[in-house]
């Protein structure tokens, strides 16, 4: 890297239908765009390992790149969202084939964020002397042992976060208010299609809801269920364990309610008298309030700031009741949408500056 001019820095977040895509120098964003990928287009890979999309991801990627002018061969670093592997510190990892193979296997899980390792080393390849990059993967776990028994020998709770918006966030905070984030003690509840809500102390995230299988349900998951019941379902012999797993992940919340997992239309229905659809909304909001005041036990009730984040934070509708029921706790601060192509990117810099050494995945 030439160190008289700014890190060009790529940043790639994979979603389930898009990918977003970040160009930055050092961490000023010169453009971000989301390149989605319509139905047909993923319609071949229905019932494949989500990694099986990496070519397409990478034209779409490349072909937004060409459309923009930037000449990929001259980026200081490729960086992309970690995905769901072994339980890892926070911080800037190195992209190697240990952890390409890892993704590869997806033993915690095949989600989207699983290709973003993957993305940006085949881009960083592309471009001489350039470095790839992970920055808080969504298996970053700081807790206690305290914090891992669920209850049942054998079947410990897994931490498994929206962990690089969150600590961005948190930190974000921090500065704003001219503070250390390992001084605060806050609750930062991510709303997205799915809801991490956690608990930091010290510079850690010392508890969090598992967004995949417990806390509040989303507009597509379906959080903590009664456990008899699911029992059940699974035994009743009229459902396969990929179509249990769709209802609880993908077809969960407010879409098995309402038949929709898009909260506009959810509270265009609640302006229009749709009583139902009150219900459930307010329900969703009722079970996150429950889990901020969880997440306040855990921090024995001194909490600095209940931070608000995630796609559902835009909808005031939702953030003024939510406030109504938690802020007897602590102040409620909004931060909406997900800066995490920021995060990325400033993680990447933090290394390309030596400010930090990249963690070495082993």
């Amino acid at each position: 890297m030439d160190e008289r001019r700014p890190a060009r820095i790529l940043a790639l977040n994979p979603g389930s239908t898009s990918t977003k895509i970040g160009l930055f120098e050092n961490a000023r964003a010169l453009f971000q765009e989301n390149a989605r990928h319509g139905e047909e287009e993923l319609a071949s890979y229905a019932g494949r390992p989500l990694v099986d999309q990496l070519a397409l991801r990478l034209e779409k990627t490349r072909a937004c790149l060409r459309a923009r002018g930037v000449d990929a061969s001259r980026l200081d670093a490729v960086v992309g969202r970690g995905g769901l592997l072994k339980p890892l510190p926070s911080g800037t990892f190195a992209i190697h084939e240990k952890m390409l193979a890892d993704l590869r296997e997806a033993k915690r899980g095949d989600h989207a964020s699983n290709l973003g390792a993957p993305m940006a080393r085949a881009l960083a390849d592309e471009a001489p002397g350039s470095c790839a990059f992970i920055v808080d993967p969504v298996s970053v776990d700081e807790w206690p042992p305290v914090a891992r028994l669920s209850g049942l020998e054998g079947l410990d709770r897994e931490c498994l976060s929206h962990a690089l918006n969150t600590k961005a966030v948190a930190k974000r905070h921090a500065r704003e208010t001219n503070a250390r984030y390992p001084d605060l003690r806050l609750v930062v509840a991510h709303l997205g299609s799915g809801i991490s809500v956690s608990a930091h102390e010290d510079g850690r995230m010392v508890d969090v809801t598992n967004s995949m299988e417990e806390g509040a349900f989303s507009t597509e998951r379906s959080g903590s269920v009664p456990v008899m019941k699911l029992v059940k379902l699974c035994f009743s012999g009229k459902h396969g364990e990929r179509e249990i797993a769709a209802k609880i992940f993908r077809r969960g919340g407010v879409a098995s309610y309402l038949g929709t997992n898009d909260l506009r239309e959810a509270l265009d229905r609640i302006a229009s008298g749709d009583a139902k659809a009150k219900l459930v909304v307010d329900a969703m909001i009722y079970q996150i309030a429950k889990e901020i005041g969880a997440a306040a036990t855990v921090l024995e009730g001194r909490v600095d700031a209940i931070l608000v984040t995630g796609g559902m934070a835009h909808a005031s509708e939702v953030v003024d009741a939510l406030a109504k029921r938690v802020r007897w706790i602590a102040p409620v601060r909004v931060y909406p949408g997900e800066d995490e192509l920021q995060a990325l990117a400033e993680g990447a810099l933090r290394v390309l500056s030596g400010e930090e050494e990249p963690i070495e995945y082993s």
